[in-house]
């Protein structure tokens, strides 16, 4: 498995992008609200992407996907299509799922957003969605194995009651959209992969509400619960540090640590 160690000059453009992807997210908030459609949001995301960052939207004609970002609403898990016939309504969450290339470097980002009041399943879907992130992020460590980050994402939502999508995973992250490792959100083999400093990965649980299994409808990416409950994906790009991590794509009112040295 070819992993590639960023160096520092590398990991400078990556902190560039990373904070450029978290922008998005935190600008597109205030236009999270009933009667907006989908394809605004990618819109308005796409023109401060292009014109205000002066960067590219990574999504956009990656394997022929049509938009700049994706909007995946209630139980569609992941790859949703911003469409105008996509309106959002009172108790919807979504999930805005963001890849930013600046200087020939990615970062990829995304988080839930609920619209006007949920419900308190909704609610506490993603609060654990959100939970289940960071308890991986704080495992993160030259040295341990990979498999340490899926084991504590299924230790926690297990616990929690809800089950986790199997069928997509994090991935390394660099020059490259994707590149390797996969960061599977289960306990299962790695491969015998080291977290080493200097790698960069993904970190994305999709996790839901009723059952695990999924389907991709006929559009090709559009993914969806079979048994439609929701579902809900929060995803940090994370460096590996000499003494921990850093979170890349960290945005302003998270309260988790951009980085944590474990040697203090």
């Amino acid at each position: 498995m070819n992993i590639t160690i960023k160096t520092l000059e590398d990991i400078e453009k990556m902190r560039v992008s990373g904070r450029l992807a978290a922008e998005v997210l935190e600008i597109i908030e205030p236009y999270i609200y009933p009667g907006i459609n989908t394809e605004q949001i990618n819109k308005i995301c796409h023109h401060h992407i292009t014109q205000i960052q002066h960067a590219i939207a990574a999504p956009l004609g990656y394997n022929g996907f049509p938009k700049s970002i994706c909007t995946s609403i209630n139980e569609v898990v992941c790859h949703g299509i911003p469409n105008p016939k996509h309106i959002l309504k009172d108790g919807d969450i979504i999930n805005i799922d963001v890849t930013i290339l600046k200087n020939g470097f990615h970062a990829d980002t995304s988080k839930m957003f609920i619209v006007g009041k949920p419900t308190k399943l909704a609610n506490l879907l993603c609060q654990i969605t959100q939970d289940s992130l960071y308890q991986a992020i704080h495992v993160i460590r030259p040295g341990i194995r990979l498999k340490k980050i899926g084991q504590s994402i299924q230790n926690f939502i297990h616990e929690k009651k809800f089950t986790i999508v199997r069928e997509y995973c994090g991935h390394g992250i660099g020059k490259w959209f994707h590149e390797a490792p996969h960061v599977l959100n289960y306990d299962a083999d790695d491969g015998g992969v080291i977290l080493k400093s200097g790698m960069t990965l993904t970190i994305e649980p999709m996790i839901n509400a009723g059952s695990r299994y999924v389907y991709t409808e006929k559009d090709g990416w559009t993914v969806k619960t079979k048994d439609h409950q929701l579902s809900a994906q929060y995803e940090h790009t994370i460096l590996v540090t000499d003494i921990g991590y850093e979170i890349l794509t960290k945005r302003t009112n998270e309260t988790l640590p951009y980085y944590l040295n474990y040697k203090n």
